[in-house]
């Protein structure tokens, strides 16, 4: 199985060496095997659960490093599978599958404490690449001595809220650190207008989905301004954010 998209990342495990551990939740019994399948490739110990229920017990017994999560499940939902699991651990990343056209079930949940979604029908790419940044963004996180993202010349320090590029120092306000932590968060990527409402914001604004353009130009301003570009608009897509060429 190909999966170019991963085939030069680096491999990624538990710090004790051992392969990283995915619960892949959904009652498709075929997208389980797919999404399983693509995982294991990656070179992770993968299981899967049918159920909530199921979901849960397997989580306590496998530890997992994250969670690929159906939102809709057969008897209880995804909402209700987070809870109970960050009733025992807190820190385990979530990856939401969820139905393309319900925004409520992404904001659901984003706000209750996922940590990113994918919308059906999608790439099983899509789906490792996500899992994985999930899973480095959590290591960096769990780590005290690595608060600070950078990208190019660019930092930002998560603790002191701290914005420089090329060392100099950049004031930004609080919607606007947001927005900027999670384009670093995801450097090289691209991200609709939809989901960085749904990650900044936490809700959809409808027909303001202009509010993400009014403030990716005031980021350039700040970050960009008088220097090489790294804030992007990739036209009918969305943003990315790269280092300057």
């Amino acid at each position: 199985m190909s999966n170019p998209a991963t085939a030069t990342s680096p491999k990624l495990t538990r710090p004790d060496g051992s392969p990283v551990r995915v619960l892949v939740v959904d009652d498709e019994s075929n997208l389980t095997e797919l999404l399983s399948m693509a995982l294991r490739y990656e070179g992770w110990e993968v299981r899967t659960a049918g159920t909530g229920t199921a979901a849960v017990r397997e989580a306590k017994d496998f530890q997992p490093d994250a969670v690929v999560l159906d939102m809709m499940l057969p008897d209880f939902d995804g909402l209700e599978v987070l809870r109970r699991m960050r009733d025992r651990d807190d820190a385990v990343p979530v990856l939401f599958l969820t139905a393309k056209d319900a925004v409520e079930d992404r904001v659901a949940g984003l706000t209750a404490g996922g940590d990113d979604y994918v919308t059906k029908p999608f790439s099983l790419e899509e789906v490792v690449a996500r899992v994985r940044a999930l899973m480095r963004r959590t290591a960096v996180s769990a780590d005290q001595s690595s608060s600070l993202l950078a990208v190019g010349d660019l930092t930002l320090d998560e603790d002191s809220h701290e914005v420089t590029r090329g060392g100099q120092e950049i004031t930004l306000t609080a919607t606007e650190f947001e927005l900027l932590r999670y384009l670093m968060r995801n450097p090289r990527r691209v991200l609709s207008k939809a989901q960085i409402l749904d990650r900044v914001w936490n809700y959809d604004f409808g027909g303001q989905a202009n509010v993400v353009e009014l403030y990716i130009s005031y980021l350039r301003k700040k970050i960009d301004a008088g220097r090489d570009p790294m804030i992007h608009t990739m036209r009918g897509a969305g943003y990315v954010l790269k280092p300057a060429q």
